[in-house]
């Protein structure tokens, strides 16, 4: 009986040690895992980290396409490499994590670059300026800080509009963060909150679904956006320097600003405190 249960013991050990070196590679880091360029050209497509519903940056159209500003230019960069591009659409909150742990490859979603993002991921160089605002109702006087005390206003969670506006008003309103971007415009559209930071496109929006009962408030700041990679792959971060190079300098990056902005392109700055552009 004893040397039965001895026996069933070891068994289930072996057992257990063989489990344990099946599923080792899934315990590791998916960060291990992530492609560099060069196996992303070998395996022929890349995947690209991508807001879903954000336009114009990001969002499908109604025939189920990924489009947008973001969009294009992860499509050129694609055509850059040789390779055929899969969108991941993101939630705001789940764009870092999803290219730390390697379930893509890159983020072009719409990523205005921050300090503490910085500290996370790789950016490259401005590619794209986002002005952050307030809109509310016409009929509500917004015209400074003071005048949002006890109102609630809404914003996608972990997001430069979250940062811009938590700052700005402090104590003076309530700020409440919603999934992504169109979570907020509906939370402002049904009356949950009584204003929204959004970025510059925010109106258009507003506009199309509920026509001449909103306006921009209060500016808050110009933010720039660069295109995520990870942490000291330099490989990545100079291919994608070298692309942005290339199509601003060959006119097909003012193409896409016009096309999505229908601004020209800004004046990007050459480098921005405590954000480096490139990997020495």
């Amino acid at each position: 009986m004893i040397s039965s249960f001895k026996t069933g013991l070891k068994r289930r050990g072996i057992l257990f040690a063989a489990a344990a070196l099946v599923v080792a590679p899934w315990l590791l880091p998916m960060s291990a895992q992530a492609a560099t360029v060069e196996e992303v050209k070998a395996k022929g497509k890349i995947v690209v980290g991508i807001q879903g519903d954000n336009a114009p940056w990001g969002f499908v159209n109604s025939s189920g396409v990924q489009d947008g500003f973001d969009a294009d230019i992860a499509k050129l960069f694609a055509k850059e490499l040789g390779v055929e591009v899969e969108f991941s659409p993101l939630a705001v909150a789940n764009r870092i994590p999803a290219l730390v742990t390697g379930k893509v490859d890159i983020l072009f979603a719409t990523m205005a670059m921050t300090e503490e993002r910085a500290k996370s991921i790789q950016y490259s160089k401005p590619y794209a300026g986002n002005t952050i605002s307030l809109y509310g109702p016409k009929d509500k006087k917004m015209a400074e800080i003071g005048d949002l005390a006890g109102l609630e206003i809404g914003v996608p969670k972990s997001s430069s509009q979250d940062k811009a506006v938590t700052t700005a008003v402090g104590d003076t309103a309530t700020v409440r963060r919603f999934d992504d971007d169109a979570a907020s415009i509906q939370a402002l559209l049904s009356g949950q909150v009584q204003a929204v930071g959004g970025n510059q496109f925010y109106l258009d929006r507003l506009e199309a679904a509920s026509a001449g009962t909103y306006e921009r408030k209060i500016d808050f700041l110009t933010t720039f956006n660069g295109v995520g990679t990870r942490l000291g792959e330099k490989d990545w971060n100079e291919t994608v320097n070298a692309f942005l190079d290339k199509i601003l300098a060959n006119g097909e990056h003012a193409k896409v600003y016009a096309k999505w902005m229908k601004v020209d392109v800004p004046t990007f700055p050459e480098s921005i405190p405590n954000i480096p552009f490139t990997i020495n």
